[in-house]
């Protein structure tokens, strides 16, 4: 099938999914998507599920969960509030550098990949994977929410203790969704107001998330995060 072998570690925990019947319709409905072309399906097809293939199970620190996709061209690459290289910085995105730089003093980078934080234990996960060029939430009736809600329950069950980050009233839908604050191990749940520009300044600004995920992961005698991003 599409997804077979595109989910890295992460694939024989979500087996069980497989054979739900929503799990065929939405990979036959976003292949036959992608073979379209048209309109153009953002992620590149190839970067589909590169939040689980750069951050596998066993390094899952903090969880940071986006809505969808950027969609305008050149921009998203299936990370969570990342643009690839190259691309302007978003104003959500710039809006989370102001927050790490209050919070911890970090460096603001030239750029928007975030791909560092994937490599150091942050999965950077959109509720809705897919979307049109320049329609946003254009695939959230698609079932992506059933595939996020499922992995979020297997990310639960995880040994290590994991903080998550939920921005937003959408983000902060999945505690109940997938139970959240009943883990295998001890769990950090932070919410604020989503960091756009509309509504950055209701909570998400000056709410210290970076520093407090930091502090969670200390006092359970793991290490914490290294949130600084090369500036170049």
């Amino acid at each position: 099938m599409f997804w077979s072998g595109k989910l890295g570690e992460w694939e024989p925990l979500l087996e069980p999914m497989r054979c739900e019947d929503w799990w065929r319709k939405l990979e036959e409905r976003v292949e036959a998507a992608y073979e379209k072309g048209e309109p153009e399906v953002y992620p590149p097809k190839e970067t589909l599920f590169s939040a689980l293939q750069v951050t596998a199970p066993s390094q899952v620190k903090c969880v940071i969960l986006g809505q969808d996709p950027y969609h305008e061209p050149g921009q998203a690459h299936g990370l969570a509030f990342s643009v690839s290289r190259g691309q302007k910085i978003p104003p959500s995105l710039r809006n989370i550098y102001r927050e790490l730089s209050d919070d911890l003093g970090c460096i603001t980078p030239n750029h928007g990949c975030l791909q560092e934080w994937g490599e150091r234990g942050v999965l950077l996960l959109n509720n809705v994977l897919t979307v049109y060029r320049g329609a946003a939430n254009s695939h959230k009736t698609w079932g992506w929410q059933k595939f996020t809600t499922g992995l979020l329950e297997v990310v639960n069950q995880l040994p290590q203790p994991i903080a998550y980050l939920l921005w937003g009233k959408e983000a902060q839908s999945k505690v109940e969704q997938a139970a959240l604050a009943q883990g295998a191990a001890p769990r950090l749940i932070l919410t604020s107001s989503h960091p756009s520009p509309l509504s950055a300044y209701r909570g998400f600004l000056g709410s210290r998330p970076f520093s407090q995920v930091n502090n969670f992961l200390k006092e359970q005698g793991r290490q914490e995060i290294a949130w600084e991003i090369s500036k170049n």
